[in-house]
C-alpha cells in the first residue's frame, strides 16, 4: 500500500511523462502532493489524462538519449525519486528502426544512471523494464530469477537496460530497482497497435477487429492504476526494505489468449464478437506471462482490479472520449 504522506513535497522526476503509463503515474503523484518534474520528447500531448494538471508540474521537452540534457535536469531539479519510463515501446516500430530503439531504451537508461551515480540526494530510481526482457522460455510463468535473453530489438533493448541497472547498483551502489510488467491497459492509451485499446475502439464503433497472430498468443493484462500503485509502493519501500538492485514482476497472474480477450471486450461493450485472424505476426513471443509472488510478499502489492473491472472502466473512458 502506498503512503500519500511520503510523497507530499517529495521531488520526483518522471521520464516519458506524456506517455500512457507516465501520464497516469504523474497524475497520481500530483494528487499525493509530490513536486513533479517530467521530461518527454513530446509536450502537451493531446487527449492525455494529464490535461490541465500539467500546470502543477515542471514539463520539459527533451530526449533522454541526450546525456547533457539528462545531467542538466538532474543537477537543476535534484529529484529524490526518479521513475524512468521513457522508451521506444512499440515492438513493430523497434523492428523497423532498431538503432532508435537501442538509443532510447539502452543509452537513455545508462544516461539516467550515470547522471545519478554520484548524487546523494537521489533516494530511489525505478526503471521500467518489461516482461519481454526475459525473451522466450519454456518454463512459465516467468519468475524474477529467469534468464534475460531477448531475441528481437525491443526485447533485447530491455534485457540490456535491465542488466545495466543491476550493474550500476552492484558496482556503484546507485539506488535502482527494475519493474517487469504484464500488458498494461487503461485510460490514456491511444496506441491502437495494442490489443486492448484497438479492440475497445472497434467494438464501440461496430468494426471488425483484426488479430495479427493466430489468436492463441497468451499474455497477462494489468490495469494501469494497479501498475502505478506498484511503482509508487516499490519506490517507497526500496530503501527501508533494502531492495536496491532487485527486479519485481507485476502481474494479475491470469493469462488469457488474444482471441479470448477480444471476445471479452466485445461482450462487455454489449456487442457480438467480430474479428478476423490474419496469422501473420512476426518476431513475437507466443506465450508470455509472469509470476508476481515476490511483489505480493515483499511489497504487499496485489491488483485491486479484476480484468472485467479494469476493462469496464477502460471501456467507459474510451466511450466518453469517442462519443460512442
Amino acid at each position: 500500500m502506498t503512503s500519500r504522506g511520503y510523497w507530499n513535497g517529495r521531488k520526483t522526476l518522471i521520464t516519458g511523462f506524456e506517455g500512457f503509463l507516465g501520464s497516469n503515474l504523474a497524475k497520481t503523484l500530483l494528487s499525493y502532493g509530490a513536486d513533479v518534474t517530467g521530461v518527454d520528447k513530446v509536450k502537451n500531448k493531446p487527449d492525455s489524462v494529464l490535461g490541465s494538471l500539467r500546470d502543477r508540474m515542471m514539463c520539459i521537452k527533451g530526449d533522454i538519449s541526450d546525456p547533457g540534457l539528462v545531467k542538466r535536469i538532474i543537477n537543476k531539479y535534484r529529484p529524490q525519486v526518479i521513475f524512468h519510463i521513457a522508451a521506444e515501446a512499440i515492438v513493430g516500430e523497434c523492428n523497423k528502426d532498431p538503432i532508435k530503439a537501442f538509443k532510447s531504451n539502452i543509452e537513455g537508461t545508462w544516461n539516467i544512471l550515470e547522471a545519478s551515480r554520484d548524487k546523494k540526494f537521489i533516494e530511489a530510481i525505478v526503471v521500467a523494464s518489461s516482461d519481454k526482457a526475459y525473451g522466450s522460455h519454456k518454463k512459465l510463468p516467468y519468475r524474477e530469477d529467469a534468464a534475460l535473453k531477448g531475441d528481437h530489438p525491443y526485447d533485447v533493448s530491455k534485457s540490456c537496460a535491465d542488466l545495466i541497472c543491476y550493474t550500476y547498483w552492484n558496482t556503484y551502489k546507485v539506488p535502482v530497482c527494475v519493474t517487469r510488467c504484464g500488458n498494461i491497459y487503461g485510460p490514456g492509451d491511444f496506441n491502437f497497435s495494442r490489443v486492448v485499446p484497438d479492440a475497445i475502439r472497434c467494438a464501440l464503433k461496430g468494426r471488425e477487429f483484426i488479430i495479427r497472430s493466430d489468436g492463441k498468443f497468451t499474455r497477462d493484462y494489468v490495469y494501469v492504476d494497479d501498475i502505478v500503485n506498484g511503482y509508487i509502493t516499490l519506490a517507497e519501500k526500496m530503501k527501508k526494505s533494502g531492495l536496491f538492485g532487485e527486479a519485481f514482476n507485476f502481474s494479475d497472474e491470469n493469462p488469457i489468449t488474444v482471441t479470448e480477450m477480444v471476445k471479452k471486450i466485445y461482450n462487455l461493450t454489449g456487442k457480438v464478437p467480430d474479428y478476423r485472424i490474419l496469422n501473420k505476426a512476426k518476431y513475437e513471443i507466443k506465450h508470455q506471462y509472469l509470476c508476481s509472488k515476490k511483489a505480493r510478499k515483499t511489497l504487499g502489492w496485489k491488483p485491486a482490479y479484476t480484468l472485467e473491472e479494469g476493462l469496464l472502466k477502460s471501456i467507459e473512458w474510451y466511450r466518453k472520449k469517442s462519443g460512442c
